[in-house]
């Protein structure tokens, strides 16, 4: 299964219910990931112009658009950006196939 990047940036409301209610939303946005047929292989939260980045590892492009939406529509992420991922053996792969392009 492909892997995906996704770098998520809170609502400045998203992080006052969190500080209100601190919880580990990384455990929440496990099950719709799964649901979707995915795993959720680790997260981290960060400084700069992301808060949470997550790598997962989706069956196809369509689930991860799916799981990007659905973080988008749930009201508490105010930008984000899914990045596919490649594993080393896929870019020597795909060095290997420019060449004979």
């Amino acid at each position: 299964m492909p892997y995906f990047c996704h770098q998520v940036t809170y609502t400045k409301e998203a992080w006052a219910r969190l500080m209100a209610n601190p919880e580990d939303r990384i455990q929440i946005v496990r099950a719709p990931i799964e649901k979707l047929g995915g795993k959720l292989h680790t997260a981290f939260f960060a400084f700069g112009p992301f808060d949470a980045i997550v790598i997962t590892e989706m069956p196809d492009n369509i689930s991860a658009a799916a799981i990007s939406i659905a973080f988008a529509a749930g009201g508490s992420v105010a930008n984000s950006q899914t990045t596919p991922l490649m594993t080393a053996a896929q870019l020597i792969e795909s060095l290997r196939k420019a060449g004979h392009c």
